[in-house]
């Protein structure tokens, strides 16, 4: 946990800091006074995720002192309604303890408007509220909008927004706008574009906040530290000593309630697009000039630049597509995707992907990056595993009969934050014999209580005005540039049907990775071991 904040003057800005007690680390945390509305309020996302991350940041001193919180939605209700319903879902959903007190300071800041979508201006109401609360309390009216609803509503809100004079940005008493997004980030490059011209119609790109939680995630944001400020890797972190890099995302629940979305989507859009090649370019991306937001955006931009067009003539030899059949799970067996509310009996939606891309610079030229996510996996799993080449082990030749493994780093995002190093060593005997051997860093050896969680990490940085670990609409755009020959190949293709293999739920994916990897002469290791 962390302890209570203090305010450091600076010459340009006031900020909070609050105190890590274990490693007196500092956390840069907002104290502009703001209005946080969360559009959405009602639902899934708002009540699991949102509201959850914004009552623990609180209760940890994470954000200003001067805020206020409103939750709008369509569903009539009052502010002490909507108090009650968050509560619950404190308890009953994410299991949070609420203290009594701490819920009681908490939900003072906490209100709810309700949006009349059939009005000529339906987010007119909210931009009054903002405006009389922020006069009460004497504070500049800046605002943050985090958008908790379905993607197909996006532009339809911006709009209202807009039309409203809520997206408008002037100094002094209106203070910022700012506007939180999540993937997906439209359905193909077509749509991306026509989504992005929509939204800036009224936000500007500095104002616009493109969330991929995985990049919140703290052992990715490690990986920039663990390459740049320890001088023994990044010397080796090249084509010339390593072999390749595998990315695992794996997933144990199935499509649950999001049937009707993945249809329409599946494996390559809700993941790859986005999250996939994120993670990959996070462990490609050369080093920054500094440790700024638009300089470390800049390098993840070049690394998707540089990523070698997909073979669509020659799929099998670079993508594997599955699908989950009927399998055995922990609690029983689990249904077919084919079985599921809301899905074709007839389906062709991949719910499993293995991509092998290239990166061609002068770094990575000839290194395959193996990109694998699934649903209905052994385990739930996303790990980072890079495997070293092998080394010249003549030396070796009369006493060791048998190659010398490789070195192998992995880098396990969740769960169970780590980072593992394997290397040889000799076994304590007469007789000259190696064994692998690991060094293994926890998280939670030095740190203890909880973590800041994805979404807690990126509403600090959206109340601060960071986008570090936010996309910009160039990298949207260049992601979908790379994928959308792929999905269209995948699409028309006449052997669909047959490219499609299925696997067992519960299992580690089609049969048909392993024999892609076999034919390269390598082994899938991420996740899978542990």
């Amino acid at each position: 946990m962390v302890a209570p904040h203090r305010t450091d003057e600076k010459d340009t800005a006031t900020v909070t800091k609050v105190t890590h007690l274990e490693t007196g680390c500092d956390l840069e945390t907002p104290a502009e006074p703001c209005a946080i509305v969360v559009v959405g309020a009602c639902g899934d996302l708002a009540r699991r995720k949102l509201l959850r991350a914004l009552y623990r940041l609180f209760c940890n001193a994470g954000l200003p002192s001067e805020f206020f919180i409103v939750g709008a939605d369509i569903p009539e209700k009052t502010s002490e309604e909507y108090r009650n319903l968050i509560k619950g879902s404190l308890r009953d959903l994410g299991g949070e303890d609420v203290s009594e007190e701490a819920w009681r300071n908490f939900s003072s800041h906490l209100h709810y408007c309700t949006i009349d979508p059939e009005t000529d201006s339906p987010y007119a109401p909210l931009a009054n509220f903002i405006t009389e609360t922020a006069k009460q309390r004497n504070i500049p009216a800046n605002r943050l909008f985090y958008l908790a609803v379905p993607p197909n509503r996006y532009v339809d809100i911006v709009q209202d927004l807009g039309r409203a004079s809520l997206a408008e940005e002037h100094d002094g008493f209106n203070g910022w706008a700012r506007l939180v997004v999540e993937k997906p980030f439209g359905h193909d490059l077509a749509s991306a574009q026509q989504l992005n011209k929509n939204i800036q119609e009224y936000f500007q790109e500095d104002q616009i906040f493109r969330i991929d939680h995985y990049l919140a995630k703290e052992t990715v944001q490690n990986i920039l530290m663990f390459r740049f400020a320890n001088a023994i890797f990044e010397p080796v972190w090249n084509r010339r000593y390593i072999d390749h890099v595998q990315i695992m995302a794996a997933e144990t629940l199935g499509v649950e309630h999001r049937a009707a979305y993945y249809e329409h989507a599946g494996v390559l859009r809700d993941m790859f697009q986005n999250h996939m090649l994120q993670l990959l370019a996070m462990i490609a991306m050369e080093p920054p000039s500094i440790f700024e937001a638009d300089r470390v955006r800049d390098e993840r931009i070049k690394v998707f630049r540089s990523l070698r067009p997909f073979p669509v003539d020659r799929l099998d030899d670079y993508l594997v597509l599955g699908q989950y059949a009927a399998g055995e799970g922990s609690n029983g067996g689990l249904r077919a995707y084919r079985d599921e509310p809301e899905v074709d009996n007839d389906s062709l939606t991949p719910t499993f992907a293995m991509a092998k891309i290239f990166v061609d610079n002068w770094r990575w030229h000839g290194v395959p990056f193996y990109l694998c996510s699934g649903k209905r996996m052994s385990k739930k799993v996303t790990e980072i595993a890079i495997q070293f080449k092998e080394v010249p082990y003549l030396m070796f030749r009369k006493v060791l009969p048998e190659s010398i493994q490789p070195n192998l780093l992995s880098i396990r995002i969740q769960p169970n934050e780590r980072i593992t190093m394997a290397f040889q060593a000799k076994s304590p005997s007469a007789k000259i014999c190696l064994q692998p051997v690991t060094m293994d860093f926890h998280y939670a050896s030095i740190h203890e209580g909880d973590l800041l969680d994805a979404y807690e990490t990126v509403i600090l940085d959206c109340l601060i005005g960071d986008h570090t670990l936010f996309v910009r609409q160039e990298g949207v755009e260049l992601c979908w540039s790379f994928l959308s020959p792929i999905l269209e190949a995948c699409e028309t293709c006449e052997n669909r049907r047959q490219s499609l293999h299925l696997y067992k739920a519960g299992s580690w994916g089609p049969a048909k990775v392993d024999e892609l990897m076999n034919r390269d002469g390598r082994t899938w290791h991420a996740a899978r071991g542990s």
